[in-house]
């Protein structure tokens, strides 16, 4: 037998190593290691202990103890809307998973793509009533993507893996996994990449070319179009081409509360913010259009008011990923399913193809825009009782601070000031809770971003009502070294309802006095609890003073700030559309609503 005729004999395959073999717990840790995580938040408990251990030696996830299990999914829904990673967080069974509730809700009505991994008791015990057991599949899935139970030790891997997959991919959003204690604790070897089945789950990203094209008909044959820009445009990362697309065409643009920063402040075509406190040219482009094209919006009741009077004499085109969107509140002439980035660029194409050379015929309707944008600018009316204006004090924080910052808000009038001071030239600068409208958001939420962009100077912009829900997690940033910057806008109330009860309810202000500001007991007084965990506690009680406390807080970088800004009771936000009737009733102050006829 010759050299050549031996090398010619084939040689047995090469024998695979052998799987690793680990228990359920070790296989979540690895598990988020190989999909790239690298930051989870959490806090242990009896049923996820054994994920906690191997948890301890891992050196690729920085695992960061919150205080509050709410906390912990709200700091994960920071970290993924501050930098569209997938956020992580980690709670026990019973109480520790309940808590996630308010935070996976949360995150479900936004589409922030979040992964809340559970511990659930033994499987054997599970409906016994066993202790800290709760059905927490059943309890988030209206509020998930996908709820996920895991009792067998083998279907970790693709569990973790699943819900990665199904969070981030089409319109994002929270899925849960709920992993058995036996499951934890049970080994079986490790596969990776494990395979993933989602039957059923096949997202569209690519529009039909026929309902583009009579897309781009309507465009240019429209004189009233607007672009109305929800918060899927940031979450499909597709501000560049909606810039580039709203140049082509001309059209002015509206950026919902969800979408500030979507497209930028400056640009000459942005009408600003529409809705029940959104400027009078962006709520009035709506109401009198011909066109609306909706990009990754959901036409809900604070951007439409009464639906039924609505844009009555508009056309629609209505864009997203998720279908069940789709004229479930108005009806859409053109229905366009698919990720709005590609939509966008294609939409780009056809009008410009459409178009040829000329360009749509839209001065009137600028000149009434424009006119609107004269006679009616965001502004406000100084305090009478002498206390700081809080627009005044929120308009200097962003001025001071800067577009490429991130500003967290709570919910409530501050979130509202925050909206329409704040000047926002970028995606993913402006985070706030807007489906749910949950109080204590901010605080968290500002924890998670700084997290995930820590270059980046982070505000929480929060009110006093909101910020004594949440501000157990100032233990967690001082601690782990996340100097957030967190302004109360203290008004020593619930500030929103006040102003409902001041318009709607005769004054009469029930229940909503908080004694946390001017004139009160100070309970608590922000200024000694922000130095008991650790901050640099500031008070401002002097207009003269806001700017210093803000170039205070941005040099310091050692520890978290909290500031405490004593803002007059008696601001309300404006414009206002009160509830339940047609957006053509704005106020742009009280008693004071804009005169428009009907027909251009």
């Amino acid at each position: 037998m010759t050299a050549d005729s031996v090398s010619a004999v084939p040689r047995p395959p090469a024998r695979q190593a052998a799987a690793p073999e680990l228990t359920g717990a070790q296989a979540v840790v690895r598990s988020l290691e190989l999909l790239g995580v690298t930051d989870v938040f959490g806090i242990p408990g009896g049923a996820i202990m054994e994920v906690y251990d191997p948890l301890l030696d891992s050196t690729e996830l920085r695992h960061i103890l919150v205080r509050h299990e709410q906390g912990g999914g709200h700091a994960a829904e920071g970290y993924a809307a501050a930098s569209n990673r997938i956020g992580v967080t980690i709670a026990t069974s019973g109480p520790g998973a309940t808590n996630l509730v308010t935070a996976i809700a949360d995150a479900y009505m936004d589409s922030v793509p979040i992964v809340a991994i559970t511990g659930q008791v033994f499987s054997t015990l599970m409906g016994t009533d066993a202790f800290q057991e709760a059905d927490i599949v059943g309890i988030t899935m209206p509020v998930t993507k996908h709820s996920i139970l895991v009792k067998d030790v083998n279907e970790i891997p693709a569990a973790i893996a699943a819900a990665f997959e199904i969070a981030g991919t089409g319109r994002p959003g929270p899925v849960l996994v709920d992993i058995t204690k036996d499951a934890q604790q049970a080994k079986a070897p490790f596969i990776w990449p494990p395979k993933i089945d989602l039957p059923g789950y096949r997202p569209v990203t690519k529009a039909h070319g026929k309902q583009i094209q009579a897309a781009a008909n309507l465009l240019a044959d429209a004189k009233k179009p607007v672009l109305y820009v929800g918060g899927g445009v940031i979450r499909g990362r597709a501000s560049e081409e909606l810039k580039r697309f709203a140049e082509t065409t001309g059209a002015p643009v509206v950026t919902t509360l969800m979408a500030r920063g979507a497209f930028p402040d400056s640009h000459p075509q942005h009408l600003g913010m529409p809705g029940m406190h959104g400027t009078v040219p962006a709520v009035l482009a709506l109401q009198e259009s011909d066109l609306i094209l909706a990009l990754g919006a959901r036409f809900d009741d604070r951007v439409t008011g009464k639906a039924a009077l609505f844009a009555p004499n508009a056309k629609v085109v209505h864009v997203d990923i998720d279908p069940a969107e789709i004229s479930k509140i108005r009806n859409a002439d053109v229905p366009i399913v698919g990720d709005v980035r590609d939509v966008l660029v294609d939409l780009d194409t056809a009008f410009r193809g459409t178009m040829g050379a000329d360009k749509p015929d839209t001065d009137e309707w600028w000149s009434y825009l424009d006119g609107l944008r004269d006679e009616f600018p965001l502004g406000f009316q100084p305090t009478t009782d002498g206390l700081l204006s809080p627009q005044h004090v929120i308009q200097r924080i962003g001025e001071l601070t800067g577009p490429e910052a991130v500003y967290a808000a709570g919910v409530g009038q501050h979130q509202m000031w925050a909206a329409q001071f704040i000047k926002y030239e970028r995606p993913n600068s402006w985070l706030n809770s807007g489906g749910a409208g949950t109080m204590g958001y901010s605080v968290p939420a500002a924890m998670g971003a700084k997290v995930a962009e820590p270059h980046r100077v982070v505000w929480s912009i929060d009110g006093d009502g909101c910020f004594q829900m949440t501000n157990q997690e100032l233990a967690t940033c001082a601690i782990n070294n996340i100097p957030i910057k967190v302004a109360i806008i203290n008004n020593s109330s619930l500030g929103m309802v006040r102003q409902w009860q001041t318009l709607f309810y005769d004054g009469r202000h029930s229940n909503t006095d908080l004694n946390t500001g001017h004139g009160t007991i100070r309970i608590p007084d922000f200024v000694k609890l922000a130095e008991a965990y650790g901050c640099l506690g500031i008070r401002v009680e002097k207009e003269e003073d806001v700017d210093a406390a803000i170039k205070l807080a941005l040099e310091t970088n050692d520890r978290p700030v909290v500031i405490d800004f004593v803002v007059s009771a008696d601001a309300m936000v404006w414009p206002m559309v009160p509830q339940g009737v047609s957006n053509s009733y704005v106020q742009y102050a009280v008693d004071h609503a804009p005169s428009f006829e009907e027909e251009m």
